[in-house]
Formats: C-alpha cells, sequence, structure tokens
C-alpha cells in the first residue's frame, strides 16, 4: 500500500501579479515548486509523487524537474481550471493500491519532513487530517462592509497543507462534489461536506504559502536559514 504526494501547481498565480505564475518564481536560484518538490522526495513517508501542472507548462516543468535527478520519480499531470480540477485529475491516476493521499500547496516550500510524516500517519489512523494554526487575530464575521459578529477565536484554526486523506476518503469526497457541483477551498472542506470528520494536528508559522510579493522577503529568510543550517550539519 502506497503513499501519493500531490502537488497542485497549476495556478496562474493572479495575487502575485506579473506574468510568471507564483510557482515558478525564483527563490535562490530555483523555482519555489522545486523547493516543495526537494522535500517530498526527501521524505520516507512519501512513496510517489504527482505534479499537476497546467499543459502550456509542463515541457518547461520538466525541464526544472530533469535538473533536479530526484531519487523518486515525479509524474506530471496536466491540471484544470481549478485546484480541485487539478487534483481530481490527480486522484484519477493514482494506483489501486494507494493508501493514502497527501495534498500539499506548490508555493508552501518550508514544509519540514517530520510534518510529513506525521500529517500520514494520522491519515492512517484517522482517516482524514490537516495542519492548522491559532488564529491570533480577532476575526469578524461580515457582509460587505458589515461587521455580523465576532468569531472566538478560540475556535479558529488557520488551514495549511499538507492534508492527509485515505485514498477511499478522499476520492468518495471529490466524487460526491463532481456530481453535486459543490466547490471547495481545499480537500478538507470537500470531506467535510461528505460528512466525514478531519482532525487537525499543529502546524508551523513557518509554513507559509507564498502567494503575494511581500511573502517573498520572508521566503528569502527562510532559504537562507535553511542553507546554514545545513552547513552547519555538514
Amino acid at each position: 500500500m502506497s503513499v501519493l504526494a500531490i502537488i497542485p501547481a497549476a495556478g496562474a498565480g493572479l495575487r502575485m501579479g506579473g506574468a510568471t505564475p507564483k510557482q515558478f518564481l525564483s527563490l535562490d536560484g530555483v523555482p519555489i515548486f522545486v523547493h516543495t518538490l526537494r522535500k517530498f522526495a526527501a521524505s520516507h513517508a512519501i512513496d510517489e509523487i504527482f505534479l499537476g501542472v497546467r499543459p502550456e507548462e509542463m515541457d518547461r516543468a520538466s525541464r526544472e524537474i530533469a535538473a533536479e535527478h530526484f531519487a523518486k520519480n515525479v509524474r506530471m499531470v496536466p491540471g484544470g481550471a481549478s485546484r480541485q480540477e487539478t487534483v481530481a485529475r490527480c486522484l484519477d491516476q493514482a494506483s489501486p493500491e494507494t493508501e493514502v493521499v497527501v495534498v500539499h500547496d506548490a508555493v508552501r516550500p518550508f514544509i519540514v519532513l517530520a510534518m510529513i510524516s506525521q500529517v500520514v500517519e494520522s491519515a492512517r489512523k484517522d482517516g482524514a487530517v490537516i495542519l492548522g494554526i491559532p488564529s491570533v487575530d480577532t476575526v469578524k464575521k461580515v457582509q460587505r462592509l458589515n461587521i455580523l459578529g465576532t468569531i472566538p477565536r478560540e475556535r479558529i484554526v488557520l488551514a495549511q497543507t499538507p492534508q492527509a486523506f485515505r485514498y477511499s476518503i478522499l476520492r468518495q469526497a471529490f466524487d460526491r462534489a463532481l456530481a453535486e457541483g459543490y466547490y471547495g477551498t481545499d480537500e478538507s472542506s470537500l470531506v467535510e461536506h461528505d460528512g466525514q470528520n478531519v482532525s487537525v494536528l499543529m502546524g508551523s508559522d513557518r509554513n507559509i504559502k507564498i502567494t503575494k510579493p511581500s511573502d517573498l522577503p520572508l521566503a528569502r529568510l527562510y532559504i537562507a536559514q535553511e542553507r546554514e543550517h545545513i552547513r552547519n550539519e555538514a
């Protein structure tokens, strides 16, 4: 029974601005999605990796992947118009022997190996799990520009990836969403819509999603710190 990592990387990255999708932006001379793939290729908890990429960017991504000489095979799957469609296409290509599916944002390159292992083991045990961090800000429920109420912070977590699921649970959730025309913003929302319980493990403030220009200076700092850590261990 295998563990499949799906890395959706087919987004246009509109919030970043510019002509280059954010997953292809250079960070320390390497595209962001390659930094992310390095983590999953190095994880002993992951058996295979699917990268969902827009068809017109597959040649470009293939060249970047070939230059890395990953120990694990990275299979590219043509992405769709939405994240949900991209992940669904990857699921369609999964082996019948797949036990657990891990989905991770291509632009979260600072995930640590221990957290990948933790979500895989939790999914094996409980069926569905995400990483999340508590909100430190007061959260308001609004309608347009009017505040309707305040949501207690102790009831809020900010969802991160990786999110991990038993294959059968995630497959059923995607099938139901397709049948009902339901669209979610992450895989957990589809599993929740299907009536399944999803547990939460503590994530990390460093596990940032690089989506806008103001995220890049922090990302460069984290890359420099990782590089220094590797030098000190050598």
